[in-house]
C-alpha cells in the first residue's frame, strides 16, 4: 500500500507540476506567474518546519545529529546549485538565461534562445544550438526529478500524512522550474507539444525515484531521520536560495501585499492539507 501511495503522489508531483507549467506558461494563467513562486515558498517552508523536522526530531536520535546533518545538507545544495550553474554558465549561457524563472518573467533580461530565424532571437547575437541545451536542460531535471521522488518516498514510509505534504511542496517548487524547461524546449523545437511531451517524461522520472527511494529506506529504517532531514533541507534550500530572491524586487504595496498574500496562502495550505490527511 506504501509503494502505491509513493507511485500516486510522485507521479503527481512530478507530471502534475509539469502541466500546471504548461498552464501557466502558455495557458491564461501566465499573468500568476509570480504568485505561483510566492505559493512555492510558502508550501516549501511550511512543510520543512511544521512537518518533516518536527517528525525527524521524535526520534531517538539526538538533536545535535540532526542539525549538523541539516546543515551538511544545506550546503550539499549549495555546491550542488553552484556546479549546475558553473556547468551551464561555461557550455550553455545563453540557454541557461532562457531556462531561469527570473529571466523567464523579466522582460528586461529576457531572450530566448533560437535557430536564427526566429522571434526570440536577438540582432547581431549568435544562435544557440537548440539539441545540446535543450537536452542538457531534461538531463538536468531528470537527476532532479530522481532526487524529488527519493525525498517524497522517505515522507511516505514515515507517514502517509506525511508523504501527501511533501508530494504537494514537491508539485509547488517544480512548477516554476518546469516553466523555464519548457521554454528553452520551446525555443529549441518551436512546437510546444513537443516540449510539453519531453519535460513531462522528464517529470515521470520522480517516480522512478520514489521506487528507489521505497527500496532504500525500506532497508535503512533506522536512517529514516536523516532521510526526512534531509528533505527538509532541500525544501528550506530552494526557498530560501531560489524562490525568494526572485521575490525580492521593488513593488507597490498593493503587489507586495499580494506577495505576502500568497505566501501565506501556501503555508495554509500545506497545514490544510496536514488536517485533511490526519484526518482521514
Amino acid at each position: 500500500m506504501t509503494l502505491v501511495s509513493i507511485l500516486m503522489g510522485t507521479l503527481a508531483a512530478g507530471i502534475g507540476s509539469v502541466w500546471i507549467a504548461a498552464l501557466l506558461s502558455f495557458g491564461a494563467l501566465a499573468r500568476y506567474t509570480q504568485h505561483m513562486l510566492s505559493l512555492a515558498a510558502g508550501a516549501l517552508l511550511a512543510t520543512a518546519f511544521m512537518h518533516l523536522l518536527p517528525e525527524a526530531f521524535e526520534s531517538q536520535i539526538g538533536a545535535q545529529n540532526l542539525f549538523i546533518a541539516l546543515l551538511a545538507g544545506l550546503v550539499f545544495f549549495f555546491l550542488l546549485d553552484k556546479a549546475e550553474l558553473w556547468h551551464h554558465g561555461h557550455e550553455h549561457h545563453q540557454v541557461e538565461a532562457g531556462r531561469h524563472p527570473h529571466y523567464a518573467n523579466n522582460p528586461e533580461h529576457h531572450h530566448e534562445p533560437g535557430n536564427g530565424h526566429g522571434p526570440g532571437d536577438q540582432p547581431g547575437l549568435p544562435a544557440s544550438p537548440p539539441f545540446a541545451g535543450s537536452w542538457a536542460v531534461l538531463a538536468g531535471d531528470s537527476v532532479h526529478c530522481f532526487g524529488d521522488g527519493m525525498l517524497i518516498a522517505s515522507a511516505f514510509v514515515a507517514d502517509t500524512r506525511l508523504g501527501v505534504i511533501a508530494s504537494l511542496a514537491v508539485l509547488a517548487h517544480e512548477v516554476p522550474h518546469h516553466m523555464g524547461d519548457l521554454m528553452v524546449l520551446r525555443a529549441g523545437s518551436g512546437n510546444r507539444r513537443i516540449a510539453l511531451i519531453k519535460v513531462s517524461m522528464a517529470g515521470a522520472v520522480t517516480a522512478i525515484g520514489g521506487v528507489a527511494g521505497f527500496w532504500l529506506v525500506e532497508r535503512l529504517q533506522d536512517y529514516l531521520p536523516y532521510f526526512l532531514v534531509a528533505a527538509s533541507s532541500s525544501f528550506v534550500y530552494v526557498a530560501l536560495a531560489d524562490l525568494i530572491p526572485q521575490l525580492q524586487t521593488r513593488l507597490s504595496a498593493w503587489q507586495t501585499a499580494a506577495q505576502i498574500a500568497w505566501l501565506l496562502l501556501g503555508i495554509v495550505l500545506v497545514a490544510t492539507v496536514s488536517q485533511l490527511a490526519h484526518a482521514y
